[in-house]
């Protein structure tokens, strides 16, 4: 019994490790659409080709995600911001949305 329960642990390990790596490479192909969208203007259009792709919805598959239209949005939106995934993901970046959205209630709350 307790090499299935080891066994069991070691493959759910593997599966969240595969799954972030996958995650990684969706990561990267969004760096890539954004530097696309900075060099050429085609970065919301290139995520979503590579998202309606076959590789794309395995890749996104894989990493856990859904791949279906709502997403596909979703990365174009994102792609359309220009905001590189590192800088996105970091806490000062959060804090900077937080804050803007705090004043931007703020605004709304003393225009009402």
């Amino acid at each position: 019994m307790k090499d299935f329960v080891d066994g069991t642990a070691f493959n759910a390990e593997q599966g969240n490790r595969a799954r972030k790596l996958f995650a990684a490479v969706v990561l990267a192909a969004l760096d890539d659409a954004i530097a696309d969208d900075k060099k050429y203007g085609n970065g919301p259009e290139q995520i979503a080709r590579w998202a309606r792709s076959r590789d794309g919805r395995e890749v996104l598959s894989c990493a856990g995600i859904d791949p279906n239209e709502r997403v596909v949005g979703g990365l174009m939106e994102f792609v359309s911001k220009g905001v590189r995934t590192s800088v996105a993901l970091s806490r000062e970046e959060s804090e900077r949305r937080h804050a803007a959205a705090q004043a931007e209630a703020a605004a709304q709350a003393e225009a009402a």
